[in-house]
């Protein structure tokens, strides 16, 4: 039994609903999954906080873990098959929509659409709004809630490496080295994040925000466990990641724009930067060599790599949704404030 405050854990956080405290209460308890834990799953909102919050824990087994949770439960035959009854629904959420959300014939269409930049703001982009009027409480609160994504950056990609062979592995191989620093472990993105959120006043402890996020910004993140375990997703993965790397780069310019403007300081406009230049380079060998091999290899996988980029644009989008309303009305889109 490996039980204890390992460094950098964090305790299970507080349930949302009675999937997610089911999910908890086996880790701080052992109670076992209660017997209508898998009709709640079937029932359950896709998007809501309970199921994403449940997901959220589930996944993070695979991670870090929880302080005060055995390691064991990793692998536990019943936690497993509840998550297996929350993904369902949550796949079937996102095949629906996405779909919707990008009706592209093809992958070299729905890429070639990614690479275009709108003309001017449409008012549903997120950094279009911090680089021209956004506050610094305001790059505070998404630095906060981004952190469950950018402090894990890269590491549930990492899981379809041996899933891809040839160009397509030598390829994300490349992308994947850039984003742990080049064997430097000072410039990781995710020590680059932790450093962003030290000059803007945040905790930048691994999970610290994850109270504080809404449903929202844990699908996001959810998204990339989700895709990374399964190898049957391997394709959707793919899509998933080219999608962040193209259209990194001219949101990455627009946030050191907003840092700069801010004031808020210089390793917060050093990640940003950082991401506009190495990008706008894995941009090129996630389209050419990365999707270009896997469907070379694997061309039957077109329609899942279509899936992962539509489910990330449909789950980008009602995060930024989640944000801009909230901003606009004057509040805060954290549950819990900073």
């Amino acid at each position: 039994m490996t039980v204890g405050d390992r460094a950098g854990s964090a305790p299970p956080p507080e349930p949302r609903g009675p999937l997610s405290g089911a999910v908890t209460g086996l880790l701080r308890h052992g109670h076992g999954v209660p017997p209508e834990a898998h009709r709640l799953a079937a029932e359950a909102d896709p998007y809501g906080d309970d199921l994403q919050l449940a997901l959220y824990v589930c996944y993070e087994l695979h991670y870090r873990g929880f302080a005060g949770v055995d390691d064991e439960y990793e692998w536990d035959p019943d936690l497993l098959r509840l998550r297996a009854a929350m993904e369902r629904v949550f796949l079937g959420a996102l095949r629906d929509d996405a779909a919707q959300r990008l009706p592209a014939a093809s992958v070299d269409e729905a890429l070639a659409g990614l690479l275009v930049e709108p003309v001017g703001d449409d008012g549903t982009s997120v950094s279009h709004h911090l680089a021209r009027e956004g506050t610094l409480g305001q790059l505070r609160e998404h630095a906060a809630l981004r952190s469950v994504y950018h402090l894990k950056e890269a590491d549930p990609h990492l899981w379809v490496v041996p899933r891809l062979r040839g160009r397509a592995k030598a390829a994300m191989v490349a992308v994947e080295y850039e984003e742990y620093g080049a064997a430097r472990a000072g410039r990781m993105h995710q020590c680059l994040f932790a450093e962003l959120m030290s000059d803007l006043g945040l905790d930048a402890s691994y999970a610290h925000y994850v109270p504080a996020c809404p449903a929202e910004m844990l699908a996001v993140a959810n998204l990339m466990s989700l895709l990374g375990l399964h190898r049957s997703l391997r394709g959707a993965l793919v899509g998933h990641y080219a999608t962040i790397e193209v259209t990194s780069s001219p949101g990455s310019r627009r946030l050191a724009d907003a840092m700069r403007r801010t004031g808020a300081g210089p390793a917060a406009v050093r990640f940003h930067d950082e991401h506009v230049e190495a990008d706008a380079v894995h941009e090129q060998l996630m389209r050419h060599e990365v999707v270009g091999g896997l469907l070379a290899d694997e061309p039957d996988l077109e329609k899942d790599v279509l899936f992962g980029i539509g489910a990330t644009l449909l789950l980008e989008d009602r995060f930024s949704a989640r944000l801009l309303a909230a901003w606009r009305a004057g509040e805060s889109p954290l549950r819990v404030p900073l």
